[in-house]
């Protein structure tokens, strides 16, 4: 199967869908992620980068989130313990290099209110899957490597810790972090789609 970017679109789950991130999304994900626990783990730089006003976080995404390279998405909830689907996040699937069959999911952050549900799981369930879908081979997935809590959850999406990769950006107050580099390949994605599964299902199950 030859490897080609997949064309940005909506990605349809049991509880989330992922809409290609608009303009008019905007403000609605800064009063989702907006907030200091959502940058202090190292998000958009780390606290010194959280923008302070609606304006300033537009203003920041036009540069942070590359629509034109990548295909970023927008994650709204719809599992009925809201009104309406309401956003409560975002997440990436960039980094394309198809002659080397890679790609690399991140520039992920969630509403507080969503941390520990399935909206991971399921959000990269459905993005893996349409990686795999058009001939990826490898996705990278990694965090600062002091931020435990993102990297629990990268670890239990079943992907493969590959090793911390020293200096290797710098933070929006000027130090550099160490990144921590995960990896999920095409040989391993049967067992960790069947484990993403289950995990929504168990979610969905005990929500019901």
């Amino acid at each position: 199967m030859p490897t080609t970017r997949p064309a940005p679109r909506v990605l349809e789950g049991s509880i989330i869908r992922l809409v290609p991130l608009e303009e008019q999304h905007l403000p609605a994900l800064f009063r989702a992620i907006g907030r200091a626990d959502v940058f202090e783990g190292g998000y958009g730089g780390g606290t010194a980068g959280l923008p302070s006003t609606e304006a300033g976080f537009i203003e920041f995404a036009h540069d942070y989130y590359r629509r034109d390279v990548a295909n970023v998405y927008g994650v709204w909830l719809h599992d009925g313990t809201m009104p309406e689907p309401t956003l409560v996040g975002t997440s990436t699937l960039g980094d394309f290099e198809l002659d080397r069959e890679r790609a690399h999911i991140g520039w992920t952050a969630y509403s507080p209110s969503v941390w520990g549900s399935a909206v991971n799981p399921e959000s990269k369930l459905l993005m893996l899957g349409e990686a795999f879908d058009h001939g990826f081979g490898r996705i990278k997935l990694q965090a600062d490597a002091a931020n435990a809590r993102s990297r629990a959850a990268i670890a239990k999406l079943g992907a493969r810790f590959e090793g911390v990769t020293r200096r290797d950006q710098r933070r929006a107050d000027g130090t550099w972090r160490d990144a921590a580099v995960y990896s999920i390949i095409v040989d391993d994605w049967p067992e960790v789609r069947a484990g993403l599964v289950a995990r929504v299902a168990r979610f969905a199950a005990a929500t019901s």
